[in-house]
């Protein structure tokens, strides 16, 4: 007696269509990837961590004191010697600390930043500072240094003298004084204006939580990276770090 095919047989015997091209005008729309679905991997470290909320602290108590003047600007001298002290630990930890925290990890070269801006970022630039947030990240820090080392040899006429004054001619204390007042806080206002856009971009555009990275040290990535080491010993050596850079400040400007 024949075999009777069954329906799933008979299916199977049947190549299947070819798939139909896209009509005219017709938009194949992409897979949505929920960001908050990942791999948690500890990018900043603890000190990376209390380095940038500390500069950002001080960046406002300088902002506040510098504006309210007279007697605020004692307060505004040791604020800005702390920020030096802040800004020399990050050169150093920028060395030393973790994988994330180096600029070797993220300071891009012409053709890395060429094949970012082509669309074509691998997954540790994606995990750290991308190529334009490197940049900007140098640009604030150069500013910052540039406004901390003319406010030491500043002297604005008004009763406030930088803690360095005194090594440079008059001449250059004035000059130093024009660009920490009218050109160098300029520039650090549009790049922290530049710096809360781009948080805003990747938090309402991107769907990435940068701000929180910051806070907790993690970032939910879609493809695993190596973690930045931040244990204990990592962090006494960054307490050890911090604390020679605060000596330093103190013995050279006096507060």
């Amino acid at each position: 007696m024949p075999t009777v095919a069954t329906e799933a047989s008979f299916r199977a015997l049947v190549p299947a269509a070819p798939p139909q091209p896209l009509l005219p005008g017709r938009v194949e729309r992409p897979a949505v990837v929920d960001v908050d679905v990942g791999i948690r991997v500890r990018i900043w470290d603890l000190p990376t961590r209390v380095f940038h909320w500390s500069l950002a602290a001080s960046l406002v108590g300088l902002t506040a004191t510098g504006y309210a003047g007279g007697a605020w600007m004692q307060t505004h001298g040791r604020i800005g010697s702390f920020m030096l002290a802040l800004l020399l630990f990050r050169v150093v930890w920028g060395c030393v600390g973790g994988l994330w925290s180096r600029f070797t990890s993220f300071v891009p070269t012409p053709a890395t930043l060429k094949r970012y801006l082509r669309g074509q970022a691998t997954p540790e630039q994606e995990a750290g500072h991308s190529p334009i947030g490197a940049l900007s990240v140098l640009a604030m820090l150069g500013v910052l240094l540039a406004q901390v080392s003319t406010g030491l040899v500043a002297d604005d006429g008004g009763g406030f003298t930088g803690p360095l004054n005194e090594l440079v001619s008059s001449a250059a204390g004035l000059t130093a004084t024009v660009l920490h007042k009218q050109v160098g806080q300029w520039l650090l206002f549009g790049l922290v204006l530049l710096h809360v856009v781009a948080i805003a971009f990747y938090r309402i555009v991107r769907r990435r939580k940068l701000v929180q990275a910051m806070v907790d040290g993690d970032k939910v990535l879609q493809q695993r990276v190596q973690p930045a080491r931040d244990d204990a010993r990592s962090r006494a050596l960054a307490a050890a770090i911090l604390c020679g850079c605060l000596v330093l400040v103190g013995l050279v400007t006096g507060f």
